[in-house]
């Protein structure tokens, strides 16, 4: 049976050669015999049992190098941090931001009939869910080689894919933006104290999520206006100028509070970067890595607005305003720009791009955009589409907040990050040393000999 399955699995992932073409460990040898070309932890990963990978989850924070100089679980590590393979950090990254697919959009809703809903705001699907489908997170990481982007938001899935091609498509998706890792100071005022001896150490991969949230909240906004709902605002308590004129659309005597619907988009930005993180920590266990998911490093250090001119971060742009108490990040130029200004003339200009994407080529509501449907075109044409006066509406509300708090949305951030994914070879022998048999799983215990050492920089794009 189990040689049966290797079979398959060799036969589905084909030779591997592909995969690793342009890497260091296919330029340095010849394509390899389709029998050796996989690493052996590649079989074991693609046929790791889900129910074992939740049972064996647990936040394993010993890396290869690591050291905790006192305490009862004082250790120090007697092997030197090590990178991941090329090949394993592919597929953990793939498996925390892929894209899976064509999305199914929301079917029904009785109100809309004999339309169906029309809030979704991408046509793909990727590893983890998102609200209404509106799939606003792109994502980054870094390891010692460099910070990356990794773009899979508007990746356009194919046809068919094979978990060799899977693969290969996300691999060109990666596009270094600086050499070397992102910088994040052992300090408290960076990280977390009880984080300064394990956070993004050497060897370590952190896959860093974030959100457009200006976007998220627009698609929300539209979401409300799409069910007859506007907002007021509550910190200063009146009305939002202008809304009267919606009054065919919207019920502007019973509006939402605007702080509500700030902290509504968060929650659900929260979900989606958590999810995300933790399909990456199930696919820990498959592929014997150490890591955990934690928001226990300042995000404003992260994103480079921390005000530390040494410490870029990922190099995004912010503001300081004395009605803020924190820098306001609002994009990184020409990477991710937020769905605000200055990276938009205004926040109508903004709610019109968003509306464009959801309506437009490749939007999810457009008649041409391939899908999971038996028939696509009348499916995705069945969505109303949002006229003139709809775009009005969201944009009246949009530009309101922005003109009167300085920032969109009004009291949570433009652009969020705060759950990272660390991934390391873990130094089994702290385990063996402080834990009773059990602390981790047999795909720790043997991943040196199922999964070679990586060989040096992989086939990375050029840096940006």
């Amino acid at each position: 049976m189990e040689s049966s399955r290797r079979h398959l699995l060799k036969s589905g992932l084909r030779t591997g050669a592909t995969l690793l073409a342009g890497s260091s460990l296919a330029a340095a040898q010849p394509a390899p015999a389709a029998d050796t070309a996989l690493p052996a932890g590649l079989l074991e990963a693609t046929g790791f049992p889900l129910v074992d990978a939740i049972r064996g989850r647990r936040s394993r924070r010993f890396a290869l190098g690591a050291e905790i100089p006192g305490g009862p679980l004082a250790y120090r590590s007697k092997r030197p941090a090590q990178p991941l393979n090329e090949l394993e950090q592919l597929l953990l990254i793939s498996t925390v931001a892929g894209n899976t697919g064509w999305a199914n959009l929301i079917p029904y809703n009785p109100a809309y009939e004999p339309r169906i809903p029309n809030y979704a705001g991408t046509a793909t699907g990727r590893t983890f869910p998102s609200a209404a489908g509106f799939g606003t997170t792109e994502f980054f990481f870094t390891d010692d080689d460099g910070t990356y982007y990794f773009p899979t938001r508007e990746l356009a899935p194919p046809v068919e894919a094979d978990l060799e091609t899977w693969l290969n498509i996300h691999r060109k998706r990666i596009r270094r933006l600086t050499p070397g890792r992102l910088c994040t100071p052992a300090a408290a005022e960076h990280m977390e104290l009880h984080n300064t001896w394990c956070a993004n150490v050497p060897g370590s991969t952190l896959i860093i999520p974030v959100v457009d949230l200006a976007a998220h909240h627009i698609l929300n906004l539209c979401y409300l206006v799409q069910n007859g709902v506007c907002i007021y605002d509550d910190i200063r308590d009146r009305e939002v100028p202008g809304l009267s004129a919606f009054s065919g659309i919207v019920d502007v005597d019973n509006p939402y509070p605007m702080s509500l619907v700030d902290q509504m988009s968060l929650s659900e930005a929260t979900v989606e970067i958590g999810t995300s993180c933790y399909a990456g920590m199930l696919m820990e266990q498959a592929l014997g890595l150490g890591g955990w998911m934690y928001g226990g490093i300042n995000p404003l250090t992260i994103l480079g607005a921390s005000g530390d001119p040494n410490l870029p971060g990922l190099g995004f742009r912010y503001d300081v305003d004395d009605r803020w108490p924190l820098p306001n990040v609002t994009g990184l130029p020409g990477v991710l720009e937020g769905h605000c200004p200055p990276h938009f003339p205004d926040m109508r200009a903004a709610v019109v791009d968003v509306v464009a994407a959801k309506f437009g080529p490749d939007g999810p509501f457009h008649r041409s955009t391939p899908g999971p449907y038996r028939d696509n075109e009348r499916a995705r044409s069945s969505a109303a589409a949002h006229d003139a006066k709809f775009v009005d509406c969201v944009a009246t509300m949009a530009e309101y907040v922005h003109a009167t708090y300085g920032k969109f949305p009004a009291t949570v951030p433009s652009i969020f990050a705060m759950m990272y994914l660390q991934a390391h070879r873990l130094d089994t022998a702290f385990y063996d040393a402080h834990f009773q048999p059990g602390a981790y799983l047999e795909t720790h215990a043997r991943h040196d000999e199922l999964w070679p050492a990586r060989s040096g920089r992989g086939g990375r794009a050029e840096t940006a």
